[in-house]
């Protein structure tokens, strides 16, 4: 009966099982696979189409020789930049623009912090209703406002003045702001301020140096909405500025529409540097967007 077994048997050692192979996945699942792709990617491939397709019909005409019709860019040329740089004063519009938008993040960003900390973190009379009446200012349109901030900026002196637009645009961004800065601050955990206090810090100190560096996602998200929403801002510019050496790029981008015609070459090249900025911004900050808000913060 012994000398029947196996040798690797008989020598004490167990007989690994065969591996089971694998059943083919059959011809209906194979082709519900495919026809799950297809009803995916195309769909994503119209809309890459449909976004990119302006951006190319831009930057060929940015960089295409005047009078050409080819469709490739080629031979490149900087002729319009330059024409849209010293000719047309864009510099100049350029940096007024830059100017708002830096001012109108840091008042938006540092508000949002200090409001979005007292909604967070204290219990207050009012505060549900204060909520409330913060997101029904988001429904009001800024045409609505035109007449009646023309009219305090007049009285107090800042029209035809970029302060104008950088009251003007934290005060319409400072709501969202706001919001999105208190959600950010109360999913930190309130423990690790709590631990901070036990330790002997301030309220103060245990915001700047425990909560705020955690904040980073957050400040990055608020204070880059801030900065596309000046940046972009049309409405107002063209509403309270009236001198051409302190306009802005969405302004200045208006003025080379001519009243018989338009050299497209320029208005192109002019959009290319207005995008610019932006394409930087959230080539930097993107990295910051996707992390976690108190990854590592509490350590199980």
């Amino acid at each position: 009966m012994t000398s029947l077994l196996p040798k690797a048997h008989a020598a004490g050692r167990a007989i690994a099982p065969e591996p089971i192979p694998a059943r083919p996945i059959s011809k209906l699942k194979a082709r519900q696979r495919r026809i799950d792709r297809v009803l995916t990617y195309v769909p994503l491939a119209l809309f890459l189409i449909f976004t990119l397709v302006p951006f190319y019909w831009m930057l060929l005409f940015a960089f295409r020789p005047t009078g050409s019709t080819s469709l490739v860019p080629w031979p490149i040329t900087f002729e319009h930049f330059e024409t849209v740089w010293n000719g047309s004063g864009f510099g100049i519009y350029f940096k007024n623009s830059l100017f708002v938008a830096v001012m109108s993040l840091l008042c938006s960003t540092v508000i949002a912090l200090l409001g979005g900390y007292a909604l967070a973190r204290f219990r207050f009379r009012g505060k549900t209703l204060f909520l409330v009446a913060m997101l029904c200012t988001q429904f009001v349109p800024g045409a609505m406002m035109l007449i009646p901030l023309f009219e305090i900026f007049n009285a107090v002196g800042l029209t035809n003045s970029l302060w104008s637009l950088i009251i003007s645009d934290t005060v319409f961004h400072l709501p969202l702001s706001l919001i999105l800065m208190s959600g950010f601050i109360r999913n930190v955990p309130v423990e690790l301020e709590e631990a901070a206090w036990v330790d002997g810090c301030t309220r103060i100190q245990a915001f700047r140096l425990v909560v705020l560096p955690l904040l980073k996602p957050g400040i990055v998200a608020v204070g880059s909405f801030a900065f596309i929403s000046a940046w972009n801002n049309f409405l107002f510019a063209i509403m309270f500025i009236s001198s051409q050496d302190q306009f802005t790029v969405p302004v200045g981008l208006s003025y080379l529409l001519g009243e018989f015609g338009a050299d497209f070459g320029a208005l192109a090249a002019g959009g290319v540097i207005a995008i610019i900025p932006v394409v930087l911004l959230f080539a930097y900050v993107q990295k910051f967007l996707v992390q976690g808000l108190s990854a590592g913060a509490v350590k199980g």
